[in-house]
């Protein structure tokens, strides 16, 4: 019997990965089989047939046809289209919350929270469909006219990671099918239930309203059709979520034939606290923004930077908070829990060989520190380390694990210039109620992020502004903002209305 999480989704112990469009859903069981784990016990939750090569032609033949019909629907009609996604999700979130923290392992109510990010982006593509606007500029040629315009780009290849499971496929996907194009979805291989009753969600709320298919879906058993997926020139845009390691390789791969990439890869996020921070605000900032989803987010705070005044109390309250977490690690399905497992048994040893040298190098564990042996699946205590500079090689590497290393400084020059100082350039925050201070981290010599947050942490960025960093998280935008255009292809246009022939720049040509 298939776990009741997914029975409420209509999902069975075994499950096609294709959606192959016209409604249906591929029976092929050549490419063998997913059988993503549940993180929390360890239990295989189903198996997920995998996608063969002649099905992923399939997709592609049938996305390039539904892109001829939906590139000329009006873009409000389009923008109707995902209304109606939207609201489904709403119909289904506690089920499909409950789904991404069974399989991601992040707590319940960020799985909630997830889900309410796709219809938040759904509801922002709804108002953008309206509002793909372009400019006007004045020619320098006497009786002409030109503007620039914005056209769908055509197939848009969205690969997400197992951490955020269906609110990255919903930023891209809602607002790239605004825009008119047609996307291709394929998961993280540890997560694809989410994804098919994603899609199941959306599919049917589509065919309900009339409308023609516009999301696909493939899931790859290993690495082949991935390397297919990002190499195919069919696909003009690539959307990609994950390490940057991966990351670099699909740019450089996608650049190669000369594609567009959308790169939303790793972060080493930090926090300063200065000496007149309200700590009432900055506590439980840091401590979410550490331990929630188990540290397994992008945006997750790693490096904490505490002014020396107020260090020794900062720790203490830190220590303080983390064991009221320890009393709430456990089953992220259950509501009351504030932090679920990692994601995997590579997950857990990656934290310990982390803290392991962390210790080598001169820090100290002030909380925390150990994986949970005494329970089944994939349970490690929220870990408090102390001691290291910023420049250690295992501070400057990014570790998907709930560990912050705490350091002091001095003066807020200081603590800008080791923030800046890692690879990575996603997000950062300052708590301080220093006018001058704050002004100072958001100004172009302060954080060097794409995100830059005062008063408030690193994680849970709103749908309305665009999602990204800097440096090797991979300058990529997602979400709100003028993200869409992204998804799009300008055209710059000249209308001659006169009755003469002038060239630019007061060239002559005179036959």
């Amino acid at each position: 019997m298939p776990h009741p999480v997914l029975s409420a989704l209509d999902l069975s112990s075994t499950e096609s990965g294709t959606y192959l469009g016209n409604g249906e859903w591929s029976g092929d069981t050549s490419a063998g089989v997913l059988q993503p784990v549940n993180p929390t016990d360890g239990e295989v939750l189903a198996q997920v047939r995998a996608t063969s090569a002649a099905d992923y032609e399939t997709v592609i033949g049938r996305a390039q046809e539904a892109f001829k019909v939906w590139r000329t629907t009006p873009a409000p009609r389009r923008g109707e289209a995902v209304r109606l996604c939207a609201d489904a999700l709403r119909r289904n979130k506690d089920a499909l919350g409950s789904l991404v923290a069974l399989e991601m392992g992040k707590s319940k109510p960020e799985g909630d929270g997830e889900v309410q990010e796709m219809i938040d982006i759904g509801e922002f593509a709804v108002g953008l469909s309206r509002q793909l606007y372009g400019l006007t500029m004045h020619s320098e040629r006497p009786g002409h006219r030109m503007y620039e315009q914005w056209h769908p780009i055509g197939l848009v290849g969205i690969i997400s990671a197992f951490n955020f499971p269906v609110a990255v496929w919903a930023w891209n996907a809602f607002v790239a099918a605004a825009c008119g194009d047609i996307c291709i979805w394929k998961p993280s291989p540890k997560t694809p239930l989410s994804a098919i009753a994603s899609m199941k969600i959306c599919n049917q709320a589509l065919k309900e309203g009339g409308f023609p298919d516009i999301f696909f879906l493939i899931n790859d058993a290993g690495t082949d059709l991935a390397q297919t997926f990002v190499d195919d020139r069919r696909i003009p845009l690539i959307s990609f979520t994950g390490s940057t390691k991966v990351g670099r390789q699909v740019g450089e791969r996608v650049a190669k034939r000369m594609g567009r990439s959308l790169l939303e890869l790793g972060g080493n996020n930090a926090i300063i606290v200065d000496q007149t921070a309200d700590l009432k605000l900055a506590i439980p900032a840091i401590v979410f923004g550490a331990v929630g989803t188990c540290g397994q987010r992008c945006t997750s705070t790693r490096r904490l930077f505490v002014h020396a005044s107020i260090y020794d109390s900062v720790v203490e309250k830190l220590v303080a908070g983390y064991r009221q977490v320890e009393q709430r690690i456990g089953d992220p399905t259950d509501a009351a829990n504030l932090m679920g497992p990692l994601n995997s048994a590579d997950a857990v040893q990656a934290y310990l060989d982390t803290i392991e040298k962390a210790k080598a190098a001169g820090g100290t564990v002030a909380s925390g520190g150990r994986a949970l042996d005494d329970r089944k699946g994939h349970f490690v205590l929220p870990t408090l380390i102390t001691g290291l500079a910023n420049d250690a090689e295992v501070v400057q590497t990014e570790t998907f694990a709930p560990i912050l290393y705490v350091m002091k400084f001095a003066d807020l020059d200081e603590a800008l210039a080791m923030q800046n100082d890692v690879p990575q350039g996603l997000s950062s925050a300052i708590f301080t109620t220093d006018l001058r201070a704050s002004e100072r981290f958001l100004s172009a010599w302060g954080s060097d992020c794409g995100i830059a947050n005062v008063n408030i942490g690193t994680s849970g960025a709103e749908i309305g502004g665009a999602f990204g960093g800097e440096k090797e998280t991979g300058g990529g935008r997602e979400s709100g903002s003028d993200a869409w255009k992204a998804y799009m292809r300008r055209q710059t246009n000249t209308i001659n209305w006169s009755d003469a022939m002038p060239l630019a720049q007061g060239i002559k040509f005179d036959l």
